[in-house]
C-alpha cells in the first residue's frame, strides 16, 4: 500500500506541475483553458473555478490541459438548430440551450438560421412569432447541453489565434517546469542532507574484487584514471564504467604519497547495457551550506539531463533494445525498490523522473510536446501555419504508435517482473 501512495503522490506531482507550466503560460498569453486534469479516463471529482474545470481523474497515467480552439474544441450551431436563449439587459445573448428542456419565463426559442460564436458573435434566427431576428452574443456566454456547460471561446481567447511565440512558450513550458521541480527537489536535498564534497576517496573495497587484487586499498585519494586527472568520484567512477575488460592504471594518494596501481575492471550487465566494475565503495562526507545547495540543485539537474539524453543516444544507436525502456509496471516496480531505501531516496528518485518526463515529451515525435514545437518551427520558417488538419492526422497517428509503444514496453515489464 505504501508503494502504491508514493508512485500516485510522484507521478502525479510530476504530471501536476508539467501541466502546471502549460496552463501558466496558457494564461499569461491569454489563452482560455477548460480543463486543468490530473489522470486520464472518467473523472473521480471536478471543481469549476472561473472559466477552467479542475478535475482528478481515475487512471494516474498523466494529465492534460484542455485549452479553447485545439482539436475537438470547436462549437457551433448549425442552421435548422432550434436553441434557447437569455438575454441580459443589453439584449445580448448569455445563455444558449441546446437539446435542453428548460422552463423558464425569460427564455426565448429560436430557430438558428446563421451563427457566429468565434468572430462576429451572432446569433440569428426565426422567434416563435417567425420573425427573423439577431442577437449579439456577449464574450462570456455560456452553452448548456445536456448537463453539461461550456463557455464560448471568442477568436482571441482560442489557441491557434495567439502569436508564434506565445504557443511556442505555451507549450515549452511543461517539460522546462519538469527541470524546475528536479532542480528544487535537489536543493532541498541538499539544504536537508547536506552538500556532498564529492571528493574521490575510497571508503571501502570488496573482497576479491578488482580493486583488492589491485591492492587499492580504504581511504586511498584517487588522482589520476588512465593519465586523466579525477577531480570528483563521478568522474573515477565513469572512467571505470567506460573500460569493462580494460586494463588501466590508477593513481592514488595513500598516507601522503603517491602510488601507481593496475586495475581490470570486470565486466557487468544490467538492463541490456555493459559497463565495467571493480568493486570499490564511496560515501562521501557532506556540508551544509545554503549557496552550495543551490550550486547542487544546479549541477545535478544538469548532471542527470546530460546523462539521460546519453542514455536515448544509445538506444538510437542500438547500444540499447527496448527491454532497457520502462513503462508504468517498471516505473512502479522501481518505486517500490527505492522507497525501502528512505524518503531522501525517493526524492531523488522523484527527481530523475521528472528530468526524464521533460526530456520525453521534449522528443521531436508527433502527440508529444516537442513534435508541437517542430510544428511551429515549420510555421516560423514557412512564415505561415502547417494545415490544420494534415498536422492533427500526424499526430493521431503518433498518439497511436505511442499507445502501440506503451503496450510492447508494458508487456516486456509484465513478463520481467512477474513471470
Amino acid at each position: 500500500m505504501g508503494t502504491v501512495i508514493s508512485f500516485i503522490i510522484i507521478f502525479g506531482s510530476l504530471v501536476f506541475f508539467h501541466e502546471f507550466g502549460h496552463f501558466l503560460f496558457a494564461k499569461r498569453a491569454g489563452i482560455m483553458v477548460r480543463e486543468f486534469a490530473i489522470g486520464m479516463g472518467p473523472k473521480i471529482l471536478g471543481i469549476q473555478k472561473g472559466e477552467t474545470l479542475y478535475t482528478i481523474r481515475l487512471l494516474p497515467l498523466g494529465g492534460y490541459v484542455r485549452m479553447a480552439g485545439e482539436d475537438f474544441d470547436t462549437v457551433e450551431l448549425l442552421p435548422g438548430y432550434r436553441v434557447g436563449l437569455i438575454l441580459n439587459d443589453q439584449d445580448e445573448v448569455t445563455k444558449i440551450y441546446l437539446n435542453s428542456n428548460v422552463s423558464n419565463p425569460e427564455i426565448l426559442f429560436l430557430e438558428t438560421e446563421a451563427a457566429d460564436l468565434k468572430d462576429e458573435l451572432f446569433i440569428k434566427g426565426y422567434d416563435e412569432d417567425e420573425n427573423l431576428v439577431r442577437f449579439s452574443v456577449s464574450r462570456n456566454a455560456v452553452i448548456y447541453e445536456k448537463g453539461e456547460k461550456t463557455l464560448i471561446a471568442p477568436k482571441d481567447r482560442q489557441f491557434d489565434s495567439k502569436p508564434l511565440m506565445g504557443r511556442f512558450l505555451t507549450i515549452l513550458a511543461g517539460p522546462v517546469f519538469n527541470f524546475i521541480l528536479a532542480f528544487f527537489v535537489f536543493l532541498a536535498l541538499g539544504l536537508l542532507n547536506g552538500v556532498p564534497t564529492n571528493e574521490p576517496i575510497i571508503t571501502e573495497v570488496q573482497k576479491d574484487s578488482p580493486a583488492a587484487a589491485a591492492g587499492l586499498q580504504a581511504g586511498d585519494y584517487v588522482k589520476e584514471a588512465d593519465g586523466k586527472a579525477v577531480t570528483d568520484w563521478n568522474g573515477f567512477t565513469e572512467e571505470i564504467q567506460n573500460s569493462p575488460e580494460k586494463e588501466m592504471t590508477i593513481e592514488v594518494e595513500r598516507n601522503g604519497a603517491l602510488k601507481t596501481l593496475t586495475v581490470t575492471p570486470e565486466e557487468v550487465e544490467d538492463a541490456g547495457q555493459s559497463f565495467g566494475q571493480i568493486g570499490v565503495y564511496y560515501t562521501s562526507p557532506v556540508e551544509k551550506n545554503p549557496l552550495k545547495a543551490v550550486v547542487y540543485g544546479a549541477q545535478q539537474t544538469w548532471y542527470w539531463i546530460a546523462k539521460i539524453f546519453e542514455l536515448l543516444g544509445m538506444l538510437v544507436t542500438g547500444q540499447f533494445t527496448l527491454d532497457a525502456l520502462s513503462g508504468p509496471v517498471g516505473i512502479y516496480k522501481a518505486t517500490e525498490e527505492v522507497a525501502q531505501y528512505g524518503i531522501f531516496n525517493l526524492m531523488n528518485w522523484a527527481a530523475v523522473l521528472s528530468i526524464n518526463l521533460g526530456i520525453m515529451n521534449l522528443l521531436p515525435l508527433p502527440a508529444l510536446d516537442g513534435g508541437r514545437l517542430l510544428f511551429f518551427l515549420f510555421e516560423a520558417i514557412r512564415g505561415k501555419p502547417i494545415d490544420r488538419q494534415k498536422e492533427g492526422m500526424v499526430h493521431f497517428v503518433g498518439i497511436m504508435l505511442l499507445m502501440l509503444l506503451m503496450l510492447v514496453v508494458t508487456w516486456n515489464d509484465i513478463q520481467k517482473f512477474f513471470f
